[in-house]
């Protein structure tokens, strides 16, 4: 039996939502993968859409969100979350279906999945973690790099000549039509948790009235792939990621902000 089954509800201040299993988190201490899975899973239990919701996973951190996620998920191969995602949505239009990918999987070998699946207007939702970097393979440089930044194959940092600037792929899909919602959030404290919780909800919201794609970002830190403490971390991407990157909403029912 979980403790909390046994705490009388009106001592309870925080109860973790059923949907996140017992697994031990595979994420680094202090990452914030745990949070925005967490809010995921307390949308879904709070809308009564579990047995309907099925979400996919691909390669990279979120590999084994399946162990941690408590409803019906799939995995898909590097990059290709948006395409199995579209699969299922055709095939069972009236369930919830939502992908979970990082930026190495979603800018970058799944590009194409990507903008086609934003063009076609697929009713999914897209949760999109970007830190900046590939935090699974070894800390390369990831399309969402930033100028200047240091990585295991940008030692030097990262020159725009040579290498690009760093992708808005939220922006960017934002100008599709498919493209219904698209926002920009964080879930480094609780403010900032609590808006990407709204913000999560409203993509599903918009997936029961056959909206088309909703996609949230989620700018995130990556400690151990940036060499820093989980504080640290946090500190250095409100100083660098948040002014590249910044949070807010991109569009809203179908119109740019």
């Amino acid at each position: 039996m979980d403790v909390l089954d046994i705490i009388k509800p009106e001592n309870q201040v925080f109860c973790k939502t059923k949907l996140m299993t017992n697994t031990d988190l595979s994420y680094c201490p202090g990452c914030g993968h745990g949070t925005a899975h967490n809010l995921a899973m307390e949308v879904i239990d709070e809308m009564g859409i579990v047995e309907d919701t099925i979400g996919v996973a691909p390669v990279g951190c979120s590999v084994l969100a399946y162990d941690f996620m408590n409803i019906d998920m799939t995995q898909a191969a590097h990059g290709r979350a948006p395409a199995v995602a579209t699969a299922i949505a055709r095939t069972w239009p009236d369930k919830y279906v939502f992908t979970y990918q990082g930026d190495g999987d979603l800018a970058a070998i799944g590009t194409a999945e990507t903008i086609h699946t934003c063009n076609r207007g697929e009713n999914i939702v897209i949760i999109f973690v970007n830190n900046g970097i590939y935090g699974m393979t070894g800390g390369q440089m990831a399309p969402t790099t930033l100028p200047g930044m240091q990585t295991s194959t940008s030692p030097y940092g990262r020159e725009i000549e040579t290498m690009g600037s760093p992708l808005k792929i939220t922006e960017l899909v934002a100008n599709l039509p498919g493209v219904y919602y698209a926002t920009r959030q964080a879930v480094h404290t609780h403010k900032h948790a609590r808006k990407a919780k709204k913000a999560i909800k409203k993509a599903f919201e918009n997936t029961r009235l056959k909206k088309g794609v909703s996609i949230i970002e989620i700018v995130s830190n990556c400690n151990s792939g940036w060499k820093m403490n989980p504080n640290e971390s946090n500190e250095w991407m409100i100083d660098n990621m948040f002014p590249y990157f910044p949070l807010g909403d991109i569009k809203v029912k179908g119109k740019l902000k």
